[in-house]
């Protein structure tokens, strides 16, 4: 069974006339497969993955994650899905200026239930992960912006989701920080056997993954034809 199931998704905005901007998308993916999809800014990259998420609802069509429905699940539910299931990595990396590097790591296991001695064992495990171990107690603040986004790996990745969502995560990046930052993404991923979406609009970073999906103006998704990742 795949891990996740977009099925003829389609997606409208306003009113006389809607502005439609997902158009019949379909997509299937299964545990440890990497995905990227580009497209121009307001093609609906952002809008595909708040679907995904079950943060916002399609008008039409169906999203299945792990044989469930999104649509058949409370606003709860879907919560508790999330928290649980999914990562997230965001272009602007949120961290929480207030809480140390390891503590925003823990964040996603706090909300899961797992504290303690438990918890900040994987987050020192997690960190080492991502070449960070020694950096557990400085601010946000002390970071290199390549750092602050393998922090924001590391937090989308310590919970074990099954299924991480990358938005323009390199797109405050410089390109040898880019560089590190997707190849440590793209390797711990495949160390989780977790399946991810990378949203970009970066042909390079789009390489990375195991094949490319492109949005184009009339909100249709199709696979880009193209050698990808080795």
């Amino acid at each position: 069974m795949p891990l996740l199931q977009i099925d003829r998704v389609a997606k409208a905005y306003g009113v006389a006339p809607a502005r439609r901007v997902l158009n019949g998308v379909s997509l299937v993916l299964r545990s440890g497969e990497y995905v990227a999809i580009m497209g121009d800014s307001g093609s609906g990259k952002s809008t595909l993955l708040n679907l995904i998420a079950g943060l916002d609802a399609p008008d039409h069509g169906r999203i299945v994650f792990d044989g469930q429905d999104l649509a058949q699940l409370g606003d709860a539910e879907r919560t508790r899905l999330r928290r649980a299931r999914m990562g997230f990595v965001f272009q602007a990396f949120h961290l929480l200026p207030h809480l140390s590097v390891a503590r925003n790591v823990a964040l996603p296991l706090a909300l899961n239930g797992v504290r303690g001695a438990a918890a900040m064992a994987r987050v020192e495990r997690m960190l080492e992960s991502v070449e960070l171990g020694s950096r557990a107690h400085s601010a946000p603040s002390e970071l290199s912006g390549g750092e602050m986004q393998r922090v924001a790996v590391a937090r989308a990745l310590v919970h074990r989701p099954s299924l991480v969502l990358a938005d323009e995560p390199t797109g405050n990046l410089d390109a040898d920080s880019a560089r590190e930052v997707l190849a440590l993404l793209r390797a711990q991923l495949k160390r989780d056997s977790a399946a991810g979406i990378l949203v970009t609009h970066s042909l390079a970073a789009a390489r990375t993954a195991d094949r490319i999906y492109v949005l184009d103006g009339s909100g249709a998704l199709s696979e880009r034809e193209e050698p990808v990742h080795a």
